[in-house]
């Protein structure tokens, strides 16, 4: 194995400070920052994690909650192991397939203010959701409802957003007209429905992860898992997404179809933690951008976006938790009142910049 260095400035005038690392015929190229950002951000989601575990009634100090994770066993292992562990896992994994789908989402679009909330692949989760939750469907049928629904709406998206080659500008646009069009229609569905059940399906579409555990964090995991060798190629491709058509075909690429898989793959993983999670929104257009601004890219680092998406919904999760004790709080709702912050700073950095 051989490392070469590179020191040539990048588009911003700085040191592009990365490494060619050589495996017998194969080669990689890192980013030194990326590697270092990527750890710390990987000791900031442990040291939530460990804070998820240790809050609580009762509370766990840091370092109980750390014997009954390597097994020495404390007093304690009911309450961290089997009472809060699984709700905390899948905080991590759903907030990392978030950030996974926003990236995607966004590198097709080239816009910081796609993600799967906007373009409207949680609208169709969280109508299907409400329409089985309405209707007296089985608990266990929700989730498949939602799945269905995400994709359903992410066909009609690609099937708008497609034509003239997955123009970004058209791609959003149709987004938000499905997202609108969708959102209207579960309003219909949840003011004709039965009070209770309609609260139910309320508690649904703002997003939470009480009540749920092994079995949905699994779910998300093995649907990663599954993407995995498409998360790889994506994680290639994701370097031309943002050539222009004439610039990728010129250099032997087909960007219509590479936009289309990306966006397929985001929204695969959009629709899968949605219906397992409900719709806890911003966390996939907060953390791509979070990420791109920590590693000062031009794109949104996949790897890294993960990592802060996870941090993201633990930190919400554990303030709904604990914020009112003893009431909780969904914890799309923590997201949302970060979410709504951040889509202000966009508006009023964009208004600086276009001045």
């Amino acid at each position: 194995m051989t490392e070469t260095r590179d020191r040539h400035p990048d588009t911003s005038g700085r040191p592009a400070n990365r490494a060619l690392v050589r495996l017998g015929g194969a080669s990689l190229l890192i980013r030194r920052r990326s590697v270092f950002v990527a750890v710390g951000l990987t000791i900031v989601l442990a040291a939530a994690l460990v804070l998820s575990l240790s809050l609580g009634t009762p509370y766990v100090a840091p370092v109980d909650v750390l014997r009954s994770l390597s097994g020495a066993g404390t007093p304690y292992d009911l309450v961290v192991l089997d009472l809060r562990l699984p709700r905390s896992v899948l905080a991590v994994v759903a907030g990392a397939a978030f950030g996974v789908a926003g990236t995607l989402i966004q590198s097709v679009a080239r816009n910081p203010l796609a993600s799967p909330d906007v373009i409207g692949i949680t609208q169709g989760a969280g109508l299907a959701a409400t329409i089985a939750l309405t209707t007296g469907a089985a608990a266990a049928l929700v989730a498949p409802a939602a799945l269905a629904g995400g994709l359903l709406a992410a066909a009609a998206l690609l099937l708008l957003g497609s034509r003239q080659g997955l123009a970004a500008q058209r791609f959003v646009l149709a987004g938000v007209a499905v997202a609108i069009a969708l959102r209207a229609l579960t309003e219909v569905v949840m003011l004709s429905a039965d009070p209770i059940d309609g609260m139910r399906a309320q508690v649904w579409l703002i997003g939470t992860l009480a009540g749920k555990g092994w079995t949905e964090a699994a779910y998300i995991a093995v649907t990663l898992a599954v993407l995995l060798p498409v998360l790889l190629w994506a994680g290639w491709a994701l370097n031309s997404s943002a050539l222009d058509d004439d610039t990728a075909r010129g250099i032997g690429l087909r960007p219509t179809a590479r936009r289309i898989g990306l966006a397929t793959t985001g929204v695969l993983a959009a629709a899968s933690v949605t219906a397992q999670v409900g719709a806890v929104d911003f966390v996939a257009l907060v953390a791509p951008q979070v990420a791109r601004r920590l590693v000062r890219a031009e794109r949104p680092p996949m790897f890294c976006a993960a990592l802060v998406g996870a941090v993201l919904v633990v930190l919400a999760d554990l303030a709904g938790r604990r914020l009112f004790a003893p009431t909780q709080l969904p914890a799309g709702v923590l997201t949302a009142a970060i979410g709504g912050p951040y889509l202000l700073f966009l508006l009023v950095r964009g208004r600086r910049k276009a001045t």
